[in-house]
């Protein structure tokens, strides 16, 4: 599905509210039930090797740190944020942007959970969904949990943004 620069800009913008979203939901578990938050450092470790040809480690936490990689580590989780908002839209039509949808926002959001039990767990040396890690359930529940938010804050950023700025 082609979009128009409205429409681009506004799903990017989606997307990057949604990753906030998610971020405001990982505090708020860390606070009142002390769920671990993630850590992104580790996400921007995983991308500062990959210019050596470094895509997948036996351990990502044991892999040699590299200067800046919380900085990369977050600025790569909402660039996938805003790209996710992008992906959303165009699999789901841009009049979805005049008339958001709860259910297909919270089932994308799901479905978005198989990159990072796919390919980023596996890839940091935790396997597919997380079955190398001591507690592999927890970990797929977080997964789960913090995807689940993505999708719920795709509805509410759309649902704010065309409250705030309608759409022509």
């Amino acid at each position: 599905m082609k979009l128009g620069a409205p429409d681009l800009l506004r799903a990017l913008a989606i997307g990057l509210s949604a990753t906030l979203f998610m971020d405001a939901w990982a505090l708020f578990a860390k606070r009142f039930f002390d769920v671990p938050a993630s850590n992104y450092c580790l996400v921007g470790r995983w991308v500062c090797h990959m210019p050596e040809g470094t895509f997948v480690h036996t351990s990502i936490v044991t892999a040699a740190s590299k200067r800046f990689e919380c900085a990369v580590g977050w600025i790569a989780h909402y660039v996938v944020g805003a790209g996710y908002g992008l992906v959303f839209v165009a699999l789901v039509s841009s009049a979805w942007l005049a008339h958001p949808k709860l259910l297909s926002a919270l089932l994308f959001g799901i479905a978005s959970v198989l990159v990072p039990f796919l390919i980023m767990q596996p890839s940091f040396g935790l396997g597919i969904a997380a079955a190398k890690t001591p507690r592999p359930a927890q970990a797929r529940l977080r997964s789960l949990m913090a995807h689940t938010a993505f999708g719920i804050g795709l509805y509410i950023s759309a649902a704010g943004a065309n409250y705030l700025l309608p759409v022509q």
